[in-house]
Formats: structure tokens, sequence, C-alpha cells
């Protein structure tokens, strides 16, 4: 960001980040532990048509994908995360507008929601299965090494549930989900964030820079 101060931290806008990725942190452990420790798994409760909760656990990337190794994956998010606090940090320094600095806070929150499962879930819970409900156990004792827990998943929004018709190539007669990946909470808050950046700082993403720029003297 141009015109930063950098030997200057904004307390509001500190606060702000803080509040953020504290309220969004509680939000989805709590829904994760709460849906661990009460749901098989794979067990799924209807809400509404369009709207379930259905407990899934995945070794993988946002919404399921797993096309990247557990540890290295686990690992690389922690590096990530580490980079993105840095640069939110900077970010409150140089008194960056207060959407721009929420939005960050939400995606670095989500991250760190999600490591937490991988961090520390395999130590404290045992095992889910489609039989039994985990439950928390001593430390050391859960299903899994450090770095190597599951991430709990458990919003699946299927808005449209149909069959292909059968005179269609290739699909026909078979089912179409729209919209079939199972997600948390953590998940949403890191892709609404991203789309809130690309639709309205599109300028400060424009701008990223890990360095600290200095400021004139008697400017704001």
């Amino acid at each position: 960001m141009k015109n930063c101060r950098p030997a200057t931290f904004n307390v509001n806008r500190g606060c702000l980040a803080g509040a953020v990725c504290l309220l969004i942190l509680a939000i989805d452990q709590i829904i994760k532990v709460e849906v661990k420790t009460t749901m098989c798994l794979h067990e799924s409760i209807r809400i509404t048509g369009w709207f379930y909760i259905s407990f899934i656990e995945n070794n993988g990337m946002a919404y399921g994908m797993t096309f990247i190794n557990k540890l290295f994956l686990s690992l690389f998010r922690i590096v990530a995360i580490g980079f993105l606090a840095y640069y939110l940090w900077l970010q409150v320094r140089c008194k960056a507008r207060r959407g721009y600095i929420a939005c960050l806070a939400m995606i670095l929150a989500g991250a760190a929601g999600n490591i937490i499962d991988c961090v520390f879930y395999g130590q404290i819970f045992s095992i889910s299965t489609p039989f039994t409900v985990a439950s928390i156990v001593p430390l050391g004792d859960g299903y899994a090494p450090w770095l190597m827990g599951r991430v709990v998943d458990m919003f699946y929004f299927p808005i449209i549930d149909t069959t292909w018709p059968s005179w269609m190539p290739l699909w026909g007669g078979e089912r179409f989900v729209f919209f079939s990946p199972v997600f948390n909470f953590a998940d949403s808050c890191i892709t609404v964030g991203f789309v809130l950046l690309l639709i309205f700082f599109r300028k400060e993403l424009s701008e990223i820079s890990l360095k600290k720029k200095n400021q004139e003297p008697g400017t704001s």
C-alpha cells in the first residue's frame, strides 16, 4: 500500500482485524466440534429440500479437493497463513481501508480454522465412522498424528437435484446435482472474503507488496 507509516500501528483497525478473526474462528470451531461429537460420519440431517447438514471429513483442500499430499498441504497452509498474517499486519499499520482489512481477516481466519482441524483434531478426537460418534480423548490418543487430522465439513446445498433427460448424449439418465460440494464455515469465509476483494478492492490487490513503504514527513 502507498503512503504507509512504517512505525505506526492503528489500534482501531487492529481491533477490527482481531475481532473478525476471533469471531470467525469461534463460530467455525463451535460448529465443527458440535458436528464431530454428535453425528456419525456421512450422517445427514435434512433442513430443507436444498439444505442439509451432512457430516464428512476430507484430507484435502477446500470443498473436499484431494489432489495434494496431506502433510505437504498442512505445511503449505501454515506457511501461507504466516504470509497472510504478516500482510494483514502491514495493512493495519498502513491504515488500509477497513473493508479491505475485514476481507483479509476473513480469509486469514478461514484458513486458520481449517488448519486447526489438520493440526489438532487427529490428536484430540477419536475416529468418526458411519457407525460411531467421535469423542474428545486425551492429547495424543486421537486417530491421527500431528498435522494429519481431517477437516470437518457439513454444509451441503443441492440447490438443483434432478436427472438428465434420457435423450441427452453422455449423461442421459444420470443424476445431476447443482452445487454438490460439502463445505464448512471456514471455507465460506475464505470464498466470501476473496470475492469481496475482487469486487470492491481491486486497486488494493494491484498494489500488493510485503515491503514497508515510507511516508513523506508531514503527510497523512
